[in-house]
């Protein structure tokens, strides 16, 4: 759904969706989508600089990988996004411009308006953990046989010496 700032200085948008899973792309190959995504919300102009208002709520689930198992894991996702976009000033190619702290919580788009499923996209890989986890006390895989420490010990005896320090070892003794 494209959101036209022409259409949102009409009247203000409102939407409801629900995307299956395959549906939505996040260009993330570790991610997939185990339930329908749910999305509902409206855009309004925010502003007489073209500023564009896009508010709303997502909920669903993601499956991914364990950083520390590799065992899959879900992700529940359920919060609300309130974001303000303003035309982006045309610049030329490498010239600079000042940031003011007014400015760090809007984002900017060029052309005629915004792609929702940006938007989306953009929301939920912000809200993803960096390093997503089965459960808070994940034991991780035995760097020595590659068993899954949470399903059954090893009983593999880790080394803590570098052998580097095998010299100074004799001189003790």
């Amino acid at each position: 759904m494209f959101l036209n700032l022409q259409e949102l200085e009409l009247r203000k948008v409102r939407f409801s969706l629900s995307l299956a899973p395959g549906q939505f792309d996040l260009f993330e190959s570790r991610l997939r989508q185990v339930v329908p995504l749910s999305v509902e919300g409206g855009a309004e102009v925010a502003g007489s600089l073209g500023e564009m208002r896009v508010y709303g709520h997502i909920r669903g689930q993601l499956e991914t990988e364990c950083d520390r198992c590799l065992e899959p894991t879900s992700i529940p996702l359920d919060g609300d996004f309130d974001l303000v976009y303003r035309p982006d000033g045309e610049l030329g190619f490498g010239e600079e411009r000042e940031i003011h702290a007014a400015d760090l919580d809007i984002g900017f788009y060029r052309g005629a308006g915004i792609e929702l499923a940006d938007v989306i996209r953009e929301q939920i890989l912000l809200w993803l953990p960096m390093h997503p986890v089965c459960r808070d006390d994940c034991k991780g895989i035995c760097p020595l046989c590659g068993q899954v420490r949470n399903q059954q010990e090893c009983g593999c005896q880790s080394q803590t010496l570098d052998e580097r320090w095998q010299a100074l070892k004799k001189l003790r003794s």
